[in-house]
């Protein structure tokens, strides 16, 4: 009887010894996982700066342009603006004159697409 218990002794302690293997095994690819997913964060972190910075660089070359252009043309406006007021002031009397000359100075005749009819 001693041997046979001293057997499913044995049998536990290497049964224990086994089930600490597999969760050590488990906790080591646990552990390994972990350290593949940061290391893919870090990587995927790097890659999105990298592009981030590239991204800047040619929204920069692109505003530059853009926003030289943009003040000409803001000066440009401006300039064609008050060449329009000036107009506007200068002329104005006149094309009101002309206005009210027209439609007052009233001088009814036929129009030449009338046809009498008879």
């Amino acid at each position: 009887m001693v041997s046979q218990s001293q057997g499913i002794q044995q049998l536990l302690q290497a049964e224990k010894r086994a089930a600490e293997k597999v969760a050590e095994a488990r906790k080591r690819k646990n552990r390994r996982l972990k350290q593949a997913k940061e290391e893919a964060q870090a990587e995927i972190e790097q890659y999105r700066m990298q592009r981030e910075k590239e991204f800047k660089t040619k929204e920069a070359a692109a505003l530059g342009s853009h926003g030289n252009s943009a003040v000409e043309v803001d000066k440009e406006t401006v300039g064609k603006m008050g060449s329009i007021q000036t107009s506007y002031q200068r002329n104005r009397e006149g094309v009101l004159g002309n206005l009210l000359k027209m439609v007052c100075d009233i001088k009814p005749e036929i129009h030449a697409n009338y046809r009498f009819a008879g």
